[in-house]
């Protein structure tokens, strides 16, 4: 056996090895609203806490806007651009190598801190439930990473099948509690009347909702993860529209189902700091039932975002290698379950450093950030899209509509969303940016001669207008 470290080829008698083309649109699904759901049970309680219960749903809805152009935007390109990477395969193939860089850093920052926070949020749920004393959450982090890791090691189409099984299980808890609570009929168990009063609603004013923006965007965080999986559907065209915008609309019922509940039942001023809402939900209904599916769903939610967050930081890992950008080293697939086994395995430690050195606001935080400066990229890269390659041109899988409105919305939110960063954790958003900034030199300075920029373009398009 041999194994050639450039343009991801694992070479067995002389056959390729590349990862393989086995999920539909209920993977992508899965891979998508898994990453996400987790922001259900934690998180996105927390813009309670910076503008009150009404600015949570403000925000619910007007980041659901944002996420909504980002999934619009996502199909249309990444069925057209179908590779591993997502965003960053886009970026190379429409901007260049120093965007497409940085992109693949946002992913791999953005998806890592978001396993951490996956992680100390597992484990923090069980040690509040065993109620021992002296219990640390430090074994049930770094089990949970690792064994995430060994499963998507072992294959995508387990490591996704069981990320559907265990994401459907969670979101069914959300219905159940929202049915079980009478929800249409005030003052039976819900007392939003009492709780959310003309007095209460908006405590800070308007610039209490613009701080919301920052832990608005936990409620549908990740959904652009269903890209990172383009290289391994049968038909991008068909599996990447359908499962990003049907995971679009499912993560639009849960938030408002959740905000409703959540909400109704405690008061914003312990909403805005609790770790788990939804939990604490099911215990304030009196029923043992809720509180215990309350209580595994929210494991089984950061579960299947970890693992999502896994296979996701891997393949944009994977793409730097492939295609030069880092040591290729890293581009290898494994002979027998066809993953991108070298990256899985280098983030690893990684994860786990920072699972115990970082707390769970720093570590959202820090994910949200490299989010962020990842949908701003999208809102260019698809006017530049459409620029070079107006439709008609090239053959798209999706077109998405009222073009280039959701790009124009997409980019205005994004500045906003930094903007309430910025008020909140100004001196991390300097440090990011700071450290991109180094990493691009270093990359333009070193590394950027080490890339062949006639092998990463793959697709058969013709030469861009203007060009």
């Amino acid at each position: 056996m041999t194994v050639a470290l450039e343009n991801t080829t694992t070479t067995i008698h002389g056959d390729r090895v590349s990862l393989l083309r086995v999920l539909g649109p209920a993977h992508v699904w899965a891979l998508g609203v898994g990453i996400v759901l987790v922001g259900e049970f934690t998180g996105w309680n927390f813009s309670a806490d910076k503008g009150g219960a009404l600015a949570a749903l403000i925000v619910c809805w007007v980041v659901g806007l944002l996420y909504t152009s980002v999934a619009m935007i996502d199909s249309e390109v990444t069925s057209t651009v179908a590779a591993a990477g997502g965003q960053y395969a886009q970026a190379k193939h429409i901007v260049g190598p120093l965007m497409a860089f940085n992109v693949a850093l946002f992913l791999v920052f953005a998806y890592t801190m978001l396993e951490v926070s996956d992680a100390i949020l597992l484990g923090d749920t069980i040690v509040a439930k065993a109620g021992v004393e002296g219990l640390t959450h430090n074994s049930f982090i770094a089990a949970t990473i690792v064994v995430l890791a060994w499963l998507n090691y072992r294959g995508v189409l387990m490591t996704l099948n069981v990320n559907f099984v265990i994401t459907a299980i969670a979101y069914v808890s959300i219905v159940v509690l929202f049915f079980s609570v009478s929800p249409w009929t005030q003052g039976a168990v819900l007392k939003l009347n009492e709780l959310v009063t003309p007095g209460n609603a908006l405590p800070y004013g308007w610039i209490g909702v613009i701080a919301a923006f920052q832990f608005g965007i936990w409620y549908y965080l990740g959904i652009e993860g269903t890209t990172q999986a383009a290289e391994e559907v049968r038909s991008p065209a068909r599996s990447l529209p359908y499962g990003t915008m049907a995971g679009m609309i499912t993560l639009l019922i849960a938030a408002a189902m959740t905000w409703y509940v959540c909400a109704s039942l405690m008061p914003w001023e312990y909403l805005g700091i609790t770790y788990y809402p939804l939990w604490d939900a099911g215990k304030l209904t009196g029923s043992p039932l809720l509180e215990n599916l309350l209580f595994i769903a929210t494991l089984l939610a950061a579960l299947a975002s970890a693992n999502g967050c896994i296979n996701d930081a891997a393949r944009a890992w994977f793409s730097l290698g492939r295609d030069r950008y880092l040591p290729s080293w890293f581009s290898a697939v494994h002979p027998k379950y066809r993953t991108p086994y070298r990256s899985i395995l280098f983030l690893l430690p990684i994860a786990l450093a920072f699972a115990f050195i970082a707390d769970l606001n720093q570590a959202i935080t820090f994910s949200i950030l490299s989010g962020v400066l990842q949908y701003t990229f999208m809102s260019i890269n698809i006017m530049m899209f459409r620029k070079k390659w107006p439709l008609g041109s090239i053959r798209r899988g999706y077109t998405h509509p009222f073009h280039p409105l959701p790009a124009i919305v997409l980019f205005c939110l994004c500045v906003v969303t930094f903007f309430a960063i910025f008020l909140g954790f100004g001196s991390q958003l300097i440090a990011m940016v700071a450290f991109y900034f180094l990493i691009s030199l270093w990359f333009h300075f070193y590394r950027y001669k080490f890339v062949r920029r006639g092998d990463q373009f793959t697709m058969p398009w013709p030469k861009p207008q203007g060009y």
